[in-house]
């Protein structure tokens, strides 16, 4: 619509400037098409510009988690480096072992390496578990393959033909096919 009313403009200003005359009927029309609607100055059109909603949402909403996240950690790492401090040095008593976080630094390394990872000693068991079960897949496949190799070597066919439970279903409905026969006779 304000493009529509941009396109009269020059005429109204036309008609307006020049005194033109003009019938009433016509005036009214171009004055209507072109009210102004905050008074009776020149800027009467309006700039159509994307809308900044989305991104002033978006600064927002960072600004909102950023300081969730940001001032929680950083009082913690204040915390931790003024209050408790790096550990230092000492001999260990007898008899002792230490824990796997015991060698650690800083307070908050310690932490992570206490409740959040696991311990190198966790990790290494877990890769000679995963060594483990692909040496146990890798001997399954290589049975397989030999016996794959047997089976056509001696013309067999695969075992997973072979359905016991049709087996015996046929084997009663055979007895009973041989007694109806043996009263019925030749």
């Amino acid at each position: 619509m304000v493009g529509w009313s941009r396109l009269l403009l020059p005429a109204a200003q036309f008609a307006k400037n020049r005194a033109v005359l003009l019938t009433p009927a016509t005036r009214n029309a171009l004055q209507q098409q072109l009210r102004r609607m905050g008074g009776d100055h020149e800027h009467h059109h309006m700039t159509i510009k994307p809308s900044r909603f989305q991104w002033d949402k978006f600064k927002d909403l960072m600004h909102f988690y950023v300081m969730i996240g940001v001032l929680p950690i950083t009082a913690l790492v204040l915390y931790a480096n003024i209050f408790v401090g790096p550990s230092q040095l000492a001999e260990i008593p007898e008899g002792y072992e230490p824990k796997h976080w015991e060698y650690e630094k800083n307070p908050i390394s310690r932490f992570i390496a206490r409740y959040i990872l696991t311990s190198q000693q966790q990790e290494y068991e877990k890769a000679l578990h995963n060594i483990f079960e692909e040496n146990e897949k890798a001997q399954i496949r290589l049975l397989e393959e030999k016996i794959r190799k047997k089976m056509s070597e001696r013309n067999d066919y695969q075992a997973y033909y072979y359905r016991p439970s049709v087996a015996k279903y046929h084997r009663i409905s055979k007895e009973a096919a041989d007694e109806l026969e043996a009263l019925r006779g030749d």
